[in-house]
């Protein structure tokens, strides 16, 4: 038993490590060297807990995307709204880790296996809006709710890149537009 404590310890200075990193150096500075320096272990006790520099990495955005999430047991009850609020969040509230998954995914680019683990993210995402349009409109097929929680990411993605580089963008304002009720109130639905 205490060596799993000390295992999930030694794992979450790790991930300490690596969060302080991202925020304050950017993807750049996070090195094995520094994550190892920085949470006070050895290579050799960082790579019985992850398999690489990138899985750290994207624990930590992970983490930072799940503390946001309005329905984190998976039931079924997030809205729409609670959806875009929390991407939002996500990224006007986490914005140097929010800029670190956007470069991730520009990685992706390259570097199949990023692409694999940011396409897979991808997938989740889509699957929890596509539930909330049906759960909310019950009228549409799965492909209809697909394609507009495919659009939906696709715009929220653009604003939140959009208030990454302009901190006077209000992105929550316009993120709420996209909701089908602001259609209806706006006369366009």
């Amino acid at each position: 038993m205490a060596r799993y404590r000390v295992g999930l310890e030694t794992r979450e200075r790790i991930l300490a490590a690596t969060r302080r990193l991202l925020s304050e150096q950017g993807i750049e500075g996070v090195t094995l060297k520094a994550i190892t320096a920085q949470a006070r272990v050895g290579a050799g006790s960082f790579y019985n807990l992850f398999d690489s520099k990138d899985d750290a990495v994207f624990e930590v955005v992970r983490e930072t995307i799940d503390a946001v999430d309005p329905d984190p047991a998976g039931a079924g009850t997030d809205t729409l709204a609670d959806l875009v609020d929390a991407f939002v969040a996500f990224m006007t509230g986490s914005s140097p880790i929010a800029r670190i998954y956007l470069q991730l995914a520009g990685r992706g680019l390259t570097d199949a296996a990023v692409a694999a683990r940011v396409l897979r993210s991808h997938r989740r995402r889509v699957e929890r809006f596509s539930d909330a349009w049906q759960r909310e409109d019950p009228s549409l097929s799965e492909a209809e709710a697909e394609l507009l929680a495919e659009t939906m990411l696709a715009a929220l993605t653009g604003l939140g890149m959009t208030a990454l580089m302009d901190p006077r963008f209000d992105m929550r304002a316009h993120a709420r537009r996209l909701l089908p009720e602001a259609a209806m109130v706006s006369g366009r639905g």
